[in-house]
């Protein structure tokens, strides 16, 4: 995901005390005060270049082109990725820095970067200051007029006058959308206030080493997406959330611009249970109980918001959202969550029986949903016989399904964003008798092996797997050997792409005479997945057998979303006997398919969305008049009504009326199970065709 203002609201900037300070000229005169990096952060910044340059699986080393991704990086991803507050000269002005960066991370001088940023706090001001004086006029929304909410391709504004058109149309952006959510004049006035303040105050209250964290991100990240600096507090803070259970809702959030924005829920939480809350929703208010005062926390530093959703188990928290989907249209809902604790057993594999009518018989098959790939290693260090893991609790479902007398067998990874790579492997062999199950090769370019030796089947039936674009890392460790042994048919979307591995490293390792309470950890990226065949997961992920219509895309979030993701390469294939002849028929199992879903309705609503969504990615702009705004709502309510109503007839139920709320039941069912289903169903079919081994 690229980030805005605060991209993940690491504090990451490389302080450089320069002997010639730029600042003064610019911020002197205002009498802001001025962030400067502690005396400590040269060596810190000096010995993280080095750290990285060294063990980073690249080896790249710190060179003028690497200083301009870093530039870049800082300034247009972290600082102000929307052109929202630099003018042109100001990077103008900043150029001179642009090949430089490798030597100040090799000396610690970190000045330019404190300049940078100083001058970015006093253009945010000043924007704050206009907004504010644009909220004593008043609005006209019945002028024909657009907002451009996604300005990242766009030139940097050339003068003062530019820079207020942009934001004239941003505030009254902000201002029709809480009146299309009901708010008066006076209480427009009142919360847009605050929530120009609050982003000021986020910004006018980082301390030098959150300037220090944003800057150093900006710099890790350079390398890949997932090299990242912790300062000391957040390096306790991942320590405390790595130790002790979690508490509250479950979701994980990052800093987008002005926005809270989730990144994942947690499995087995409050807003998994409640499929009310998903990746990419913004979080825009919050609220205590059934019926506290939803408060608006656009601006807010992220820690603040988090602490305002945390709370007690068993207290309600509602949450204002703007779904992902809605994100042109500002449209928001208020969804509430019961806050609770976060236990293994709530992240723990599940089965269930799909009863299926299909040509002419009935099927019942088994559907394992895997979440995330976990194993207790406390307890199983401890000598504990029945501790918890992936592969136990497969297994023992497998021998419950089997009970049932299951025609096949679907594992669902869609939305499991990895885990254990040692479950990963073990769970293959579950499915395969014996071989190897992914590459790993080291940043020094040894490669090593990873097998299942057991020489064993543990099911040998007809085997499906759904992915999704949310499935990643040992999920598509898993995927890939099913795919490649031909154990199995792969169903959904192209999966994330992450094939690396990262180690978290105290940085007292490498920095001397400095306390150790003011030194963070780096996550570090030293190795890389490849399946059997040679190939990597890294950027490409794994494409599915059958593919279904993807609604965000792939590369609008994924590895390949990100420009400083390591590329897609391939080393040797490792030897290894296929356990099937399946891809002799996948096109006849993907014509079925297409015939079915030409006839789903279902399907043609995905397609709708997604063209929808395609269509407000490329438009890049929402309207400003209210009559418009209103005429698209309307729409977009009328389409939902016209969905569920068709989804009663089939039920043989009566339709709802325009205003009626949609009962809960009208939920749609989960259709890409069902055609999964089906998949496998033909499998069978062509099993007892004479065509038995494709799965075996």
């Amino acid at each position: 995901m690229k980030g805005q203002f605060m991209k993940r609201f690491k504090p990451s900037a490389v302080p450089f005390v320069l002997t010639i300070l730029l600042v003064p000229f610019l911020l002197g005169s205002r009498g802001l005060e001025q962030v400067k990096p502690e005396h400590y952060h040269t060596a810190v910044a000096s010995k993280l270049a080095y750290s990285l340059s060294r063990y980073h699986y690249n080896h790249q080393g710190l060179t003028d082109s690497l200083s301009a991704i870093i530039f870049d990086q800082y300034i247009t991803e972290t600082l102000d990725p929307n052109k929202y507050y630099f003018y042109a000269s100001d990077i103008t002005a900043f150029a001179k820095y642009r090949l430089q960066f490798d030597n100040f991370l090799r000396d610690g001088r970190l000045g330019p970067v404190y300049y940078m940023f100083n001058v970015f706090k006093e253009r945010l001001q000043e924007r704050i200051v206009f907004a504010k004086t644009q909220l004593k006029a008043e609005f006209d929304f019945t002028v024909d007029e657009n907002y451009q909410y996604d300005r990242e391709d766009e030139s940097w504004p050339v003068n003062r006058a530019e820079l207020d058109e942009i934001w004239r149309r941003k505030v009254k952006y902000d201002a029709i959308n809480l009146r299309l959510a009901g708010k008066d004049d006076t209480g427009i006035r009142e919360m847009l206030t605050k929530r120009y303040e609050n982003l000021e105050r986020a910004v006018v209250e980082l301390d030098s080493e959150e300037v220090f964290e944003l800057f150093m991100n900006a710099f890790t990240e350079a390398f890949d997406p997932h090299t990242n600096y912790f300062s000391p507090i957040n390096s306790e803070n991942f320590r405390i959330r790595m130790s002790l259970s979690l508490e509250g809702i479950g979701a994980r959030l990052i800093r987008e611009g002005e926005y809270t924005n989730v990144v994942s829920v947690v499995t087995g939480g409050p807003a998994d249970k409640s499929a009310l809350l998903h990746a990419n929703d913004k979080i825009i208010g919050v609220g205590q109980g059934i019926d506290g005062e939803i408060v608006d926390v656009i601006g807010w530093k992220i820690n603040d918001v988090v602490q305002k959703i945390r709370g007690k188990k068993g207290t309600v928290v509602r949450l204002q959202i703007i779904a992902a989907d809605e994100e042109a249209s500002g449209e928001s809902t208020i969804i509430s969550l019961v806050r609770d604790e976060v236990k293994l057993e709530d992240s723990a594999a599940k089965a269930d029986t799909l009863q299926l009518q299909y040509d002419g018989r009935q099927y019942v098959l088994g559907v394992i949903d895997i979440p995330t790939f976990y194993a207790d290693f406390a307890a199983h260090s401890r000598g504990e016989k029945n501790y918890k893991s992936t592969t136990r609790d497969v297994k023992i479902l497998i021998d419950e399904l089997r009970e049932k007398n299951v025609d096949g067998i679907i594992i669902d990874l869609r939305n499991n964003g990895g885990g254990s790579l040692t479950e990963a492997i073990s769970l293959t062999g579950l499915f395969i008798k014996s071989g190897p199950v992914v590459q790993v090769r080291s940043s020094g370019g040894d490669i090593d092996v990873e097998r299942d030796p057991d020489g064993t089947t543990y099911y040998d039936g007809p085997l499906a797997v759904m992915v999704n674009g949310f499935s990643a890392s040992a999920s598509e460790i898993f995927s890939a050997a099913i795919q490649d042994y031909e154990r199995g048919v792969i169903i959904g979307n192209q999966t994330f792409g992450k094939g690396t591995v990262q180690n978290l490293i105290p940085l007292k390792r490498f920095v001397r005479r400095v306390d150790e309470e003011k030194l963070g950890q780096l996550k570090l990226t030293i190795a890389k997945f490849y399946r059997i065949t040679g190939a990597s997961t890294q950027h490409k992920g794994v494409i599915p057998d059958i593919l279904f219509p993807e609604k965000y895309g792939i590369h609008n979030f994924g590895e390949a979303s990100q420009p400083t993701a390591l590329p897609w390469d391939q080393i040797a294939s490792t030897k290894f006997n296929t356990q099937g002849n399946i891809k002799n028929y996948i096109p006849k199992l993907s014509l079925r398919h297409k015939v079915r879903a030409a006839k789903n309705p279902e399907f043609k609503y995905l397609q709708d969305d997604i063209s929808e969504a395609v269509k407000t990615r490329e438009n890049k702009y929402v309207s400003l008049q209210e009559s418009k705004r209103r005429d698209e709502r309307k729409k977009s309510e009328m389409k939902k009504l016209t969905r569920t109503n068709d989804r009663r007839k089939l039920k043989g139920l009566a339709p709802l009326n325009d205003g009626e709320k949609i009962p809960k039941e009208d939920d749609p069912r989960d259709f890409l199970l069902e055609e999964s289903a089906r998949i496998v169903a033909d499998m069978i079919i062509f099993s007892k065709d004479g065509l038995s081994g494709y799965f075996k």
